[in-house]
């Protein structure tokens, strides 16, 4: 009885993990780095203008409206640097950089600090800055440049000159092999499907996200956008434009999706719908971001309708059925 071992009783929760919300970030920006290596290869140094200007703007906003709130500072969490790399990734390399600095803005002043901050936010920050940015600035948000005329950009007068549609305009313009190695139009973050690919191993060996909801909605997108317009180019769809950056890296966020297994099955398939309808029918190519941020919306309604039911609480009662 003298060498037993003292057992020690403590409150819930009693699984522990050596994870914390900034490890998980780290990893996310660990992640982030092959896709925004690919896009200072393609576009130049702009790019890594305007990541720093957007990770930054980011980062100064959570800052300064923690101080002057006087709320506890939670910068060293690393989600500002997150959000402002996704940012980022989102926009053309040509996009004015107090442009970026706006949506970097927004997003953390208004889409998450204004909600509580981190885990209370509602939408994707990302996502809403996107959006309002291409509400605002429609034109400098469309304007996409091929990288191979980049180095004949002399000044922001010559994009128009120099711009091309991008590969969800006219596929046929660009070969499987490009899109996958990102030598296409498009916004930073989007146009290597290797680099997002990498990311996406990373994070999948580092247990961060888990390959459901990206799959399904992926393969959501790509049985209705066959459907809509063909199959021809199916292959191409899935590598242009947003649908594995948001798939990867926006749809699997914790704070903004749900966290019940069939909740997080009908989140997918809903934003895959989505996209596809938007890319079908819409008036403008790409759906990632609304149909996403839309998904966000409802994720309260989805986990209320399949959250499980209460080990030993009595439903009938709720309902006034009589026990038998």
């Amino acid at each position: 009885m003298e060498n037993r071992e003292k057992l020690l009783v403590t409150s819930s929760p009693h699984v522990r993990s050596k994870n914390t919300v900034q490890s998980e970030m780290r990893d996310v920006i660990i992640a982030l780095v092959p896709a925004g290596i690919a896009a200072v290869y393609y576009f130049g140094y702009r790019a890594l203008i305007l990541i720093l200007a957007s990770v930054l703007a980011c980062v100064l906003s959570e800052f300064l409206f923690n101080k002057f709130t006087k709320r506890k500072q939670t910068v060293k969490d690393l989600s500002a640097v997150v959000t402002g790399i996704l940012l980022a990734y989102n926009v053309p390399f040509t996009l004015p950089v107090w442009q970026i600095v706006i949506g970097a803005i927004f997003a953390i002043v208004v889409a998450k600090m204004a909600f509580g901050g981190l885990g209370q936010n509602i939408v994707n920050p990302a996502l809403a800055a996107r959006a309002f940015l291409l509400a605002s600035w429609s034109e400098t948000m469309s304007t996409f440049v091929p990288p191979q005329r980049v180095a004949t950009l002399k000044s922001v007068s010559t994009i128009s000159a120099l711009s091309a549609a991008t590969p969800l305009s006219e596929p046929q313009s660009y070969s499987v092999m490009d899109l996958f190695l990102g030598n296409i139009p498009g916004s930073l973050g989007e146009v290597s499907a290797l680099a997002l690919l990498l990311g996406c191993a990373y994070l999948l060996i580092r247990r961060v996200i888990n390959i459901k909801m990206p799959l399904i909605y992926i393969a959501t997108v790509t049985i209705l956008s066959g459907l809509f317009t063909g199959f021809d180019n199916i292959l191409k769809d899935v590598l242009s434009g947003g649908l594995l950056l948001g798939a990867i890296f926006m749809l699997t966020d914790y704070t903004t999706s749900p966290v019940t297994p069939k909740g997080q099955i009908v989140y997918a398939v809903l934003a895959g719908i989505l996209t596809a309808v938007i890319r079908a029918f819409g008036g403008y190519p790409e759906g990632v971001s609304y149909s996403i941020l839309l998904a966000n919306l409802v994720v309260p309604i989805i986990e209320k309708y399949t959250r499980p039911k209460v080990f030993g609480v009595d439903y009938s009662k709720k309902k006034g059925v009589a026990n038998e």
